[in-house]
């Protein structure tokens, strides 16, 4: 079941510890409301389930809550950074859907 769909815009960053993860900030006006509505069914870690699409590009995979960023941080994979052209400081549109369960 689908839940709240969200569009936006962010820069893209390097994860400076072990490997080479990449994220995006979630704007912090989106950031509140997927916390307000959707924290009591956030899995380990606080994890919220989303289905993602950048581009040509769409994957299921979760949000993380990080608390020295004051967002939700999502990861975007190898595979679609190399599909979309994206590396770190590019910006990227994405489309968000949170996976109501």
């Amino acid at each position: 079941m689908a839940g709240s769909r969200y569009s936006f815009t962010a820069r893209m960053w390097e994860h400076t510890g072990q490997g080479s993860w990449h994220f995006v900030d979630l704007p912090e006006g989106i950031a509140d409301e997927i916390e307000e509505m959707y924290r009591h069914r956030a899995g380990g870690f606080g994890a919220v389930r989303v289905e993602v699409t950048i581009g040509g590009s769409r994957w299921s995979t979760s949000l993380f809550p990080d608390k020295s960023r004051s967002t939700y941080v999502l990861p975007v994979k190898k595979p679609v950074r190399m599909a979309e052209d994206l590396i770190a400081g590019s910006s990227a549109r994405i489309e968000l859907v949170v996976i109501a369960r």
